[in-house]
């Protein structure tokens, strides 16, 4: 059981490239108990938000704070946030047990965490396999595994259900539920509607680069499509127009 409450607080956070504005302003809160969707049309900025949060990309303005600390100045960040960002990082020659390991013993983390978030994801019949032969949503798994290794309270997934089979859908989407009743925060980024409205408690709504909406899913849903409405409906509504084609970034 996780007991350290920790939340994500993202205030007026701006990443600039060129003269483009990716992310402009965006300020919100994902609390610890609850899973938070981070939602915006292909193209909304998402995942440089993400990247921008980690320290993988320098803020142009604003801050990002896990429970009062920026990521760079976390003493153990694995310990403390787990990230699914690309699920291609691992190295191709190298099993998926391997891979996992290695994180292990780079961090401090025992051995004995591997097998543990293996079994969890359901990639346990294919941690002795190179990653390189992985299916996307094998390596989708093994991203999600690797995030897990430090048992840590703040989890962020970008797109966690690309390439997953029905079977991997379900089980992830019952683990981001278990994952918020034992007090974690949880942060997942998507673009379907219909997953995330299975899934989430919370919403930030992102159009290009912009916050549009916030809240309690069920609030937004009747601010945005009234009674009877859907995520999905009230998604369209505020996003209008926020195509791929006319997006500020990833």
């Amino acid at each position: 059981m996780v007991t350290t409450d920790i939340s994500l607080d993202i205030a007026r956070l701006t990443r600039r490239r060129g003269p483009v504005t990716v992310v402009d302003g965006l300020t919100f809160r994902a609390e610890p108990g609850r899973v938070t969707g981070f939602l915006g049309p292909n193209g909304a900025g998402k995942s440089t938000t993400l990247r921008t949060v980690l320290g993988l990309e320098r803020a142009d303005a604003g801050t990002a704070l896990f429970g009062g600390v920026p990521y760079a100045s976390l003493p153990r960040p694995l310990r403390t946030v787990g990230a699914l960002l690309e699920a291609r990082s691992a190295h191709p020659g190298r099993t998926g047990r391997a891979h996992l390991r290695f994180l292990a013993r780079t961090h401090r983390i025992p051995d004995s965490r591997v097998d543990a978030v293996l079994d969890q994801v359901g990639l346990t019949d294919a941690a002795g396999k190179r990653t390189g032969t992985y299916s996307l949503g094998m390596g989708q798994r093994l991203g999600i595994a690797a995030a897990l290794l430090g048992d840590p309270p703040v989890l962020l997934l970008d797109e966690p259900v690309n390439g997953l089979d029905p079977e991997g859908i379900v089980r992830l989407r019952g683990l981001m539920r278990r994952w918020a009743a034992e007090g974690r925060t949880v942060l997942v980024s998507s673009h379907l509607m219909g997953e995330a409205a299975l899934t989430v408690d919370d919403v930030v709504v992102v159009a290009r680069g912009r916050l549009v909406a916030r809240g309690p899913v069920g609030e937004v849903v009747r601010a945005h499509a009234g009674p009877g409405g859907s995520l999905e409906e009230a998604f369209i509504r505020l996003t209008a127009g926020a195509s791929a084609g006319t997006g500020a970034g990833r």
